[in-house]
């Protein structure tokens, strides 16, 4: 049975000030996420290409719409069924719901909105989650780590997510073990970047990425496959679109032997 981190902060830290810091940080999220969509045109281009698409559709949808946003959130939300490779698939939902059940679980013990050991344990499992699945994802997965042999150790400004990520929920875990004040700042300094940080960070993907892969989806029921060819070749004109006049009558899974053996001749 583990227990309540927040319940340790009494007389040190008045309830009232982190429950300001989650406020603050809530709104950082808000607020970096519009700026992120409106410094990138994120939202302009997908209406921008949803409009252009639907525009050249060869057949309407209809109700259809529907079946493909249950899709969309079942497949390649909840389920992650964008990864091909299972490991990052895994890896990537250890992160995501472990994300989920860290904030989610966090808010109901500093608002005291639940205390029980349900939610409790949620956050020691979603942190541990995160750890889980963000570690091996770092040290084991990533491209130009496994394919490519450069130092996991090596750092991007497009890593600030994952490791201000991984930062506060390490730290979190040793200042909720060992109730030392230097790990709680520590924590709050992750976590702030982490929240803070949603301009310079990959933070705002996770809400772009549905409405990419619900314009995919609608791309490939109408007809338009965002002018790529289909996963078929029944249709004659798919056919005549391949660049090389001998693969055009080869089938689509041609050429995926390179998938057959890992990439790590370095």
């Amino acid at each position: 049975m583990f227990t309540n981190p927040f319940a340790g902060l009494d007389g040190l830290v008045s309830p009232s000030f982190m429950q300001v810091y989650v406020l603050v940080m809530l709104l950082a999220v808000v607020a970096g996420t519009l700026f992120d969509v409106v410094h990138k045109g994120s939202a302009r281009y997908f209406f921008q290409n949803m409009a252009r698409s639907r525009s050249k559709a060869k057949r309407p949808l209809g109700g259809e719409v529907v079946s493909i946003a249950v899709r969309t959130a079942v497949v390649d939300v909840l389920a992650s069924g964008e990864f091909c490779n299972p490991r990052r698939r895994v890896a990537h939902l250890l992160g995501m719901y472990g994300f989920i059940f860290y904030v989610v679980s966090t808010v109901l013990l500093v608002f005291q909105v639940s205390t029980s050991s349900l939610v409790i344990n949620l956050w020691w499992l979603g942190a541990a989650m995160i750890c889980v699945g963000g570690y091996w994802f770092w040290f084991f997965i990533r491209v130009d780590v496994a394919a490519e042999g450069k130092s996991p150790f090596r750092l991007m400004k497009a890593d600030l997510f994952i490791l201000s990520l991984l930062a506060s929920a390490t730290f979190g875990l040793l200042w909720a073990w060992l109730h030392s004040m230097v790990l709680f700042g520590l924590y709050i300094i992750a976590t702030t970047v982490l929240f803070g940080g949603v301009p310079w960070s990959k933070f705002a993907h996770m809400f772009f990425k549905p409405a990419a892969a619900f314009e995919k989806r609608l791309a490939r029921a109408d007809g338009t496959a965002e002018n790529l060819p289909t996963l078929t070749r029944e249709d004659p004109e798919q056919q005549k679109r391949h660049s090389m006049e001998l693969l055009q009558d080869a089938p689509m899974d041609m050429g995926l032997g390179i998938k057959r053996e890992a990439p790590r001749h370095y």
